[in-house]
């Protein structure tokens, strides 16, 4: 008999009980099935001679648990990166630069300044909409108005400012 043959033979009558070995340590049955598979492809190519039958099964069972503690020690690896990984609401805020509150500052004053000079109507229909989070319809009965004339108004405010924060004077 050769070798290969052997040693598939050692397997093929073994599987089940190496499923059953690798079973607790790894917690389910098919990560031991691939366990198993992976010992059987690193037991199979083997160059060396293993001898009686008694040495191959046990040379087998010490690949599948050295197999599955390599698992065990990269689930925790991951485990342990997985908690060292800084959750994204706990990350300091990046503070602006002198620059940028500034601009911030400057684009701010420039809205409230286009929101004051608007139609009082106007302005109420982007202050509940926009900063209020109210539906166009909500914005529409509290004025006592139509939708399509809140839509204008958001629509002409919005026109206003953003052409007022591009520097063009409407």
């Amino acid at each position: 008999m050769r070798e290969g043959e052997f040693r598939l033979g050692v397997y093929l009558a073994h599987r089940a009980a190496l499923i059953e070995y690798a079973t607790p340590f790894l917690g389910s049955r098919e990560a031991a099935e691939d366990i198993v598979q992976d010992a059987y492809l690193r037991f199979a190519p083997a160059k060396t001679s293993i001898g009686s039958p008694e040495q191959a099964l046990a040379y087998l069972y010490r690949i599948v648990r050295n197999l599955a503690f390599d698992v065990l020690k990269r689930r925790k690896i991951e485990q342990r990166q997985a908690e060292d990984a800084v959750p994204f609401w706990a990350v300091p805020y990046a503070e602006p630069t002198p620059e940028q509150s500034v601009t911030c500052s400057e684009q701010i004053r420039i809205v409230s300044e286009t929101l004051s000079s608007l139609p009082v109507e106007m302005r109420v229909a982007v202050e509940m909409n926009r900063f209020g989070g109210f539906t166009l319809e909500e914005v529409a009965e509290h004025l006592g108005v139509s939708v399509a004339t809140v839509h204008r108004h958001i629509r002409s405010a919005m026109v206003k400012i953003a052409s007022r924060l591009d520097g063009d004077a409407v």
